[in-house]
C-alpha cells in the first residue's frame, strides 16, 4: 500500500470512548460504530469505566487519552465538571456552562465541548413551544443539569426554577444564568414545580439500580410536560408516573441520540445519520428489556 494509500486508510479510522461510572449499560459504542459503519469508517468506541476517580487519576487517564490515538472521547456522570479545568481549551459554550461532555483531541491539544447543551435543545424544542416557552422547572445542577439549564435558556422559555439535593449547586448554577433567563434556586421540589409548563430530570435518580423518583406523583397532571435525561431505563419512575397522570413525556431517548450526533461529528468531521444512530439505540433498549424479561 502506497502512502497515499495509508493516510487515507488510517484518516477513516478512528479510536473514542466514553469516561464515567457507572458505563456498562450505555448505548453510546453501538450508535458511534454503527453511525461509522454506515459512512464507511471505521470506529472502536471504549469504554472507560473508573468510579472515584481523584483529579491526579483523570489527569492521567486524559494524558492516556493524549497519547493514544483517541480522536476523542465522550464524559459522563460523575466526571463533566472535573475535567473542566484539566484540558488545554473549552469551547465558548463549555466555558460558559462550566461542565464538559466531549473531548476532542487535535494536534495534541484536548478542548472540550457541550453536546448536551446542543442536543437537548433540538429534543425539546417542540415541547418548549407548545407550552408557549413557559418557565421549568430543572431537577439537578450538575453537568447535565447545568447543560440542559443553558438549553433552555438558549430556547427563550420565561424563566428557570433550579432544584438540586445540595442547595449550594442549584444556587450556583442559578448565579451563572444571570443575564441569561430570570432563574431561582428553590428549596423544594415542590416549589420549582409550582406552575411551570414543564419539568425536566438531570440527576441521576431513576437511573437502575434506583427505583426512585425526583418528583413526588402528587406533583405531576396532564397540564405539564416532563422529560427525562436518564435512559437506563428509558421508562423511569419519573416518566410511567407522569404518563399515569396524563402529561407529556419524553423519554432520554432524543437527548442521547443528538448528544452522540453532535459528538461523533466533532471527533471524525463527517456529519453521521441520526436515524443511524437511533436503530442502534432502539437496538441497545429491546435487548435489554428481553434479558430482564427473560424467564
Amino acid at each position: 500500500m502506497n502512502s497515499a494509500a495509508r493516510n487515507s486508510s488510517s484518516s477513516r479510522r478512528f479510536l473514542t470512548g466514553l469516561l464515567g461510572a457507572p458505563i456498562a449499560s450505555s448505548a453510546a459504542p453501538a450508535m458511534h460504530e454503527r453511525a461509522a459503519a454506515a459512512l464507511d469508517l471505521c470506529c472502536h468506541y471504549h469504554l472507560i469505566e473508573i468510579a472515584g476517580a481523584t483529579r491526579e487519576e483523570l489527569s492521567v487517564l486524559l494524558e492516556g487519552v493524549r497519547r493514544l490515538g483517541f480522536a476523542g472521547i465522550n464524559v459522563t456522570f460523575p466526571y463533566k465538571e472535573a475535567v473542566v479545568d484539566l484540558l488545554d481549551e473549552l469551547s465558548p459554550a463549555a466555558a460558559l456552562i462550566g461542565a464538559v461532555n466531549t473531548v476532542v483531541v487535535r494536534d495534541g491539544r484536548l478542548t472540550g465541548h457541550n453536546t448536551d447543551t446542543t442536543g437537548f435543545a433540538r429534543a425539546v424544542s417542540e415541547l418548549v413551544s407548545a407550552s408557549s416557552h413557559g418557565d421549568i422547572a430543572v431537577i439537578g445542577a450538575g453537568g447535565v443539569g447545568k447543560a440542559i439549564a443553558f438549553a433552555l435558556a438558549g430556547l427563550g422559555v420565561a424563566g428557570l426554577r433550579i432544584f438540586d439535593r445540595e442547595t449550594a449547586k442549584a444556587t450556583q448554577l442559578a448565579a451563572q444564568l444571570q443575564g441569561h433567563v430570570r432563574t431561582s434556586a428553590t428549596h423544594s421540589v415542590e416549589d420549582a414545580l409550582h406552575g411551570v409548563a414543564g419539568v425536566v430530570n438531570a440527576s441521576p435518580v431513576g437511573m437502575l439500580p434506583s427505583l426512585e423518583t425526583p418528583v413526588p406523583d402528587h406533583l405531576l397532571h396532564a397540564g405539564l410536560w416532563v422529560a427525562d435525561a436518564v435512559y437506563t431505563p428509558l421508562w423511569t419512575p419519573l416518566l410511567k408516573a407522569a404518563r399515569a397522570r396524563g402529561a407529556t413525556v419524553m423519554t432520554g431517548r432524543e437527548l442521547a441520540i443528538n448528544q452522540a450526533a453532535d459528538a461523533f461529528e466533532l471527533f471524525t468531521g463527517f456529519a453521521p445519520s441520526p436515524a443511524e444512530m437511533g436503530i442502534a439505540f432502539d437496538g441497545v433498549m429491546a435487548k435489554r428489556y428481553a434479558a430482564s424479561h427473560a424467564t
